[in-house]
């Protein structure tokens, strides 16, 4: 390792995932740098983003495996200071973004690469220094300032899948997306949609969110407070036929207006469950009865994550990633949490690290 590599590293760690605790469970402490693998990439943080599911996991209500004492967080951008000896990717000086799945390098997702995520079963962002192996980091878009690129590793690529990773089922121009919300994935959708040329139906239960969803590009805007049925409002405005792609984050509680709205032959890429998750839900006939496709995925691959950047380099104005306002320091992340659980954030919440 360099003369010059950090000795320590200031690291969140989650002490407890089984809810007890809440975000209390975050702890926060200043480490010794571990001893550089062959095939890793030392990264000094400058930023790091918050999803839904770090939200969760010191809640005791993520449903996937999580290590014990966990580094949270899957999204983070910063520099390259030091590579193992046989690192051949990157060098000294480059600026990276983190891959969520480390081992999701292209092709279907399996059971190896599906558990290599960052922030859960490995060693996460939220902390000034990490190593990651070079197969699980992507070069900075260099359009995007260090909190901008910290967006991409999950909501970003999320979205992007979602709209292109179904060979059978990408977006096109002319077709109908439907979106739910504000939050990082539907903002993404929104705009990747646009650019691609489709028209944009989104959904809000804010009257305030409504008119900057508009100003980011979205054809329609529903309040699904003022009208629970908003599924049959979407299928009305296509005149009847349905939307071609529904980007599902909410959940059970949304999945029966998402069928309505569903063409036939439509997609609906199920993507989470910030509504929560309940026992009232659709099931195999109501699915049956729509005659399309409902596809779970898992963020995406470090090829589609590499596409996406380019598309993103491409379109510098249309594609800049939407960051809420409010910027805490790595210090004030139990703030962060807060302040994203509390639903008042627009697009992604976002941490500066150095």
């Amino acid at each position: 390792m360099a003369q010059d590599t950090p000795k320590t590293t200031k690291q969140w760690n989650v002490s407890s995932h089984d809810g007890s605790q809440g975000f209390d469970a975050l702890k926060y402490t200043e480490q010794d740098v571990p001893e550089l693998g062959h095939s890793e990439v030392l990264v000094k943080l400058h930023a790091a983003s918050l999803n839904y599911r770090d939200l969760i996991i010191p809640q005791g209500k993520y449903p996937f495996p999580v290590t014990e004492n966990v580094v949270p967080g899957s999204d983070g951008a910063g520099t390259v200071i030091a590579i193992g000896k046989q690192v051949t990717r990157f060098k000294p000086g480059d600026k990276v973004v983190t891959l969520f799945s480390q081992e999701h390098i292209g092709g279907p997702l399996n059971h190896s690469n599906a558990t290599s995520g960052l922030g859960g079963p490995r060693n996460g962002t939220l902390r000034s220094v990490g190593a990651f192996n070079e197969q699980g980091l992507v070069h900075q878009p260099s359009n995007l300032t260090a909190v901008e690129a910290s967006t991409l590793s999950c909501a970003g690529v999320t979205a992007w899948n979602a709209l292109y990773g179904s060979t059978d089922h990408q977006v096109a121009p002319g077709q109908w997306v439907l979106t739910q919300g504000t939050g990082g994935v539907s903002i993404f959708a929104l705009q990747f949609a646009k650019a691609a040329g489709a028209r944009v139906i989104a959904t809000t239960g804010s009257r305030d969110k409504a008119d900057v969803l508009k100003k980011l590009g979205a054809d329609h805007v529903i309040n699904y407070k003022d009208n629970p049925q908003w599924g049959q409002e979407a299928l009305d405005l296509t005149g009847g036929i349905g939307v071609d792609h529904v980007v599902e984050v909410a959940g059970p509680k949304s999945m029966e207006q998402s069928l309505k709205a569903i063409k036939i032959s439509g997609i609906i890429t199920i993507i989470g469950f910030v509504g929560g998750f309940t026992k009232d839900q659709p099931g195999f006939i109501e699915c049956l009865n729509n005659y399309c496709t409902t596809r779970g995925i898992l963020v995406g691959s470090r090829k589609q994550m590499e596409d996406m950047c380019q598309a993103i380099e491409a379109n510098p104005e249309k594609l800049r990633p939407v960051v809420d306002t409010k910027i805490f320091k790595l210090e004030q992340l139990k703030e962060a949490y807060e302040y994203q659980w509390s639903g008042k954030h627009f697009g992604k919440v976002c941490i500066e690290i150095a």
